[in-house]
């Protein structure tokens, strides 16, 4: 597959037959399975019509047809890539039809987990298990069928796992295995962030934990517990979206769009492939070499050729500039239009190469080695951003509680790289390189303000934190002394408003300081007389 780089709907209570995406009916059953899935499609090849929807369960969730015209050509392989057996890939495409309400409540699960894993509000993920098979007995002699979850989760790992489970079954048992693995989806727990999950299916449970935006980082994955009194056995996964980094090469969020595979069929086709403006920012997963043609004018093209036999050594591990990049039939290779900021990591490599495949090193100890070493990258490039963003966080002794917050001072480009003189990277990284200029290729792309904005509202959740807490710690008794009635109404308003708020986002303040909160408030209202005791306490 070559990938290609440029520069959802939510469900809604509504009657069957709705025309909007994604819509069920109230009283439907699925509550827990739309917390992992939005629904299970199989696609098939139709001789009339190609690759046709052949059904979708449950059987009344809506897709538009343009969504049902996606998942139908991104479910199989490019007629040139000649799969026979079985395929397993994944896709991301655009939910049509305007954002809707959820219809299970993700505030829970998107407080708590890490950004990266978060839903996705306006995608849908499809994950791939494609069969194609010799069969005699269709006209065409091949068997050829798709089955597909859908979900706004980016679970990798664990939705191939579960396909691999049920895919193999369902083509020889097809509707009524369908649906009894569909029920028992039904009946798994939410998805909870920092908690280890049993998820039974088809006999087997599937042992999960999802990570939570506490976790800390490690260069190796959590380990499992709990699962002794099990039986059987369970399946234990050490990751559910995370692949062999060893093989498979995606360490941070991309916050831009992105296509893990994508047809000429695509309804984004023209929007992507047009020459009258720049190229957008998306990484595309192809695997037609047509795309190598099309798509010359993109600065980054990295080809990917066939898996190598183990031990076999590459012969030159270095970037290609993209006017190299002429025919169908280029050698794989990472074509650019860009010059590396850093140096490589020669040592890295070589442990990788010569040392790691050569002596045949386990596939599991290679991604230990180079998730540790992408960790510690990453790591030397965030720290002087979190300390400069700290730094622009106003003084906690600063918070007055009859006072609005100060605000967050902004982001200065060329204060923080003056900073770095003395607290830039090369403090915990060994690689030499132009860090200056890879911090404002950064500041330019749309990662950084991804980045930014996630840490702000972090911040400002933090800095209303601080100050609900200053007003509960102080005498709110003496405040009132010398307030008119119109200021002291305007104080029980806006507490009630900041109790909601908190509430609502979840804020990181203690239960004890809510509860205060709201004594506070009716202590206030307490004072007041009858009349607008009855206006701000209505029966």
């Amino acid at each position: 597959m070559d990938a290609l780089s440029g520069a959802g709907p939510r469900r809604a209570r509504g009657r069957p037959g709705a025309r909007s995406s994604g819509v069920r009916a109230p009283a439907a059953p699925w509550a827990r399975f739309s917390a992992w899935l939005e629904c299970v499609c199989v696609v098939t090849f139709d001789l009339e019509l190609g690759q046709a929807l052949e059904l979708v369960y449950p059987s009344d969730f809506r897709l538009t047809d343009k969504e049902k015209s996606s998942i139908c050509y991104l479910s199989f392989p490019d007629s040139h890539s000649g799969c026979l057996g079985d395929t397993q890939f994944s896709f991301r495409i655009r939910q049509c039809g305007g954002q809707r309400s959820p219809w299970h409540d993700d505030r829970h699960y998107d407080t708590g987990a890490p950004v990266s894993l978060q839903r996705e509000p306006a995608h849908y993920f499809g994950y791939v298990y494609f069969r194609q098979v010799k069969d005699s007995s269709v006209k065409r002699g091949y068997f050829q069928k798709s089955l597909v979850l859908v979900s706004r989760l980016p679970f990798v790992r664990l939705f191939q796992a579960l396909l691999s489970l049920i895919a193999p079954e369902y083509f020889d048992k097809l509707a009524p295995c369908l649906e009894a693995v569909c029920n028992e989806i039904d009946q798994w727990p939410a998805p909870m962030p920092g908690q280890t999950l049993n998820l039974p299916v088809m006999g087997v449970i599937l042992q999960v934990r999802i990570p939570s935006r506490v976790d800390k980082p490690e260069s190796s994955a959590p380990k499992q517990c709990g699962h002794e009194n099990l039986l059987p056995a369970p399946v234990v996964l050490s990751s559910v979206h995370e692949l062999d980094l060893f093989s498979c090469l995606h360490p941070l969020k991309f916050c831009c769009d992105y296509r893990p595979y994508f047809t000429i069929h695509d309804s984004e086709f023209r929007e992507f492939t047009t020459r009258t403006q720049a190229p957008p920012n998306v990484v595309l997963g192809v695997t037609n070499p047509f795309f190598i043609k099309m798509l010359q004018h993109w600065p980054h093209i990295l080809r990917v050729g066939e898996p190598r036999m183990s031990g076999d050594l590459p012969k030159q591990v270095k970037l290609k500039k993209p006017s190299r990049l002429k025919t169908l039939d280029t050698k794989p290779g990472l074509y650019t239009a860009y010059t590396a900021h850093l140096h490589r990591d020669k040592a890295l490599l070589k442990r990788l190469l010569k040392q790691g495949l050569q002596k045949k090193r386990p596939s599991d100890m290679q991604t230990a080695l180079l998730r540790r070493h992408l960790l510690e990258l990453t790591q030397s490039f965030i720290i002087p951003l979190e300390h400069y963003m700290t730094s622009l966080m106003p003084l906690q002794k600063s918070i007055m509680p009859w006072k609005t917050p100060p605000q967050i001072r902004p982001f200065r480009q060329d204060d923080f790289l003056c900073s770095l003189e003395h607290a830039g990277p090369q403090l915990t990284c060994i690689l030499k390189g132009d860090w200056l200029g890879l911090y404002r290729r950064f500041f330019k792309s749309p990662h950084f303000d991804g980045w930014y904005r996630q840490r702000h509202k972090e911040m400002v959740q933090k800095l209303e934190a601080l100050h609900l807490e200053a007003i509960c710690e102080a005498n709110i008794e003496a405040w009132m002394k010398d307030k008119s009635e119109v200021e002291i109404v305007d104080l029980v308003l806006k507490l009630r408003e900041k109790l909601v708020w908190a509430q609502g986002h979840q804020l990181p303040v203690k239960e004890a300081t809510l509860q205060r909160a709201q004594l506070y408030i009716e202590t206030i209202i307490g004072s007041l007389p009858k009349d607008l005791q009855a206006v701000l306490c209505p029966p």
